[in-house]
């Protein structure tokens, strides 16, 4: 009788993985078969109207569906844009290197420079800022020197871009941030008393963000290197540099 009974259960069970997956098969994909021209404008009507997932699901529609279509190239291009809009750094990053990659002489790549330059600065953005709401300089600073290369990239590049202007301001924010980041790492070295480690640090600093206000803070920290080492003369000498600047 048990013996029957478990039988009867599997066949229940098979019964409805089967209806399941029959179900499944006859599921109607999410964006309906159209011409590219229709999916097409269907995306840039969404775009122009915000609603980015709509825009993503269309063009994603696109891009496997059409891959060597004739809006092939533009529609990676929106993909990138839509992608940053709707703050999915992952996909953007992903989609400018392989525009980068399979377009290397593309009229266009002063923007995708740019575009991976801003995902690049929303991915350090979401990944400290807006989950701990917090601006911490002691972080992980990957994202922002990458964002940082992308837009110098464009400027050496592309100096007389569109994007150029814009990619520069960033690039002096960037510098900044970047600047505070070594300093912090050169006085968490002064706490841990690696006072070797804490003055190379200052000096980097010094040496490769001149510009930034960060760069006296590193002058300070290297006076107090060279005062735990008993160094006293570059002490002295670095307490004076940094009272005349």
């Amino acid at each position: 009788m048990i013996r029957v009974y478990k039988q009867t259960i599997s066949v229940i069970l098979l019964g409805l993985i089967l209806g399941a997956c029959s179900s499944n098969s006859k599921e109607k994909p999410k964006i309906p078969d159209k011409p590219a021209s229709e999916l097409y404008a269907e995306a840039q009507t969404a775009i122009n109207n915000g609603a980015f997932t709509d825009a993503v699901e269309n063009l994603e529609a696109l891009d496997t569906r059409y891959p060597f279509g004739p809006y092939s190239n533009q529609v990676q291009l929106d993909l990138i844009y839509v992608y940053y809009k709707r703050s999915d750094t992952a996909m953007g990053l992903a989609s400018t290197d392989r525009f980068i990659r399979n377009n290397p002489t593309h009229s266009e790549l002063d923007y995708v420079y740019y575009m991976r330059g801003l995902t690049n600065m929303a991915a350090d953005y979401n990944l400290f800022q807006s989950v701990v709401g917090i601006d911490r300089f002691d972080r992980d600073p990957s994202f922002s020197r990458q964002a940082f290369n992308d837009f110098k990239t464009l400027i050496n590049r592309y100096p007389h871009s569109d994007y150029a202007a814009d990619a520069k301001q960033r690039m002096v924010h960037l510098k900044d941030n970047l600047a505070r980041y070594e300093v912090s790492v050169a006085r968490y070295y002064i706490k841990r008393e690696a006072y070797i480690g804490a003055v190379n640090r200052a000096r980097y600093i010094i040496e490769n963000f001149p510009d930034t206000p960060s760069a006296r803070d590193a002058l300070k920290v290297m006076e107090d290197g060279y005062k735990a080492l008993g160094i006293t003369d570059k002490a002295e000498q670095t307490a004076l540099i940094r009272s005349v600047n």
